[in-house]
């Protein structure tokens, strides 16, 4: 176990190695290890652990009854996935979590993470306090996921999610955490569409692109890193 990850990660922020040592035998955490593509908790779950993402990365997707797929989210190393569900008991996910690749969970208990053990340990509390944080933050991950589908067109739909990466990364020049199929699935389009648009968006000096890296142009008359 990687106690100095752990310590680094939101959910146990503010407590030490030596703490969480302590901390994973009180709160029933233990680890699973799931091959890419594997489903690890499936719509209908209950799920009563709260997944903390230790190698690898796990999408959360949604599944019609046509097999259509639409990805909400990828949880990357040290983020936590089905902390919502697992703290409304007898609610049914809608959703799948799927590992995105080879990856190693730990799963904790969250009814340890709720209810004051019998030492009474303070970090209890503070989990607590951290568990509540990351189920906010998730929320408004969400809230932007529906700004950025809700323009009518795909470029306006890319755009607004382009605009809140650079944002995020302080830099018109970033890498997203989808691939093309992946980001069609979450600004919910047709992938073949998004392609086209991305490369009208770059033939317009709008865009560069390769791959999952973007630089967004200042100038429309800025010749691309990636032509020629």
């Amino acid at each position: 176990m990687d106690y100095t990850l752990l310590a680094k990660t939101p959910l146990f922020k503010g407590t030490s190695e030596q703490e969480i040592v302590v901390m994973l035998h009180c709160l029933n955490a233990r680890t699973r290890s799931f091959a890419k593509g594997e489903r690890i908790l499936h719509m209908g779950d209950m799920p009563r652990d709260v997944g903390l993402v230790l190698s690898g990365s796990v999408r959360i997707e949604s599944v019609d009854a046509w097999g259509n797929v639409t990805v909400l989210s990828r949880v990357e190393v040290g983020q936590v996935f089905a902390e919502a569900y697992a703290c409304a008991p007898g609610v049914p996910m809608l959703v799948d979590a799927v590992a995105a690749q080879d990856c190693e969970v730990l799963l904790v208990d969250v009814e340890r993470v709720t209810t004051v053990c019998s030492n009474a340990c303070a970090h209890h509390a503070r989990v607590l306090r951290n568990l509540l944080e990351a189920i906010a933050r998730k929320n408004i991950r969400l809230s932007q996921r529906a700004l950025h589908t809700s323009p009518k067109t795909i470029r306006g739909k890319v755009l607004s999610y382009l605009s809140s990466q650079a944002a995020q990364a302080e830099s018109h020049e970033f890498d997203i955490p989808f691939n093309r199929q992946e980001l069609a699935d979450y600004l919910g389009v047709d992938r073949s569409a998004l392609s086209a648009e991305l490369g009208r968006m770059q033939k317009a000096g709008i865009i560069a692109t390769r791959r999952s890296h973007f630089v967004l142009k200042e100038s429309p008359l800025e010749p691309s890193p990636y032509s020629g």
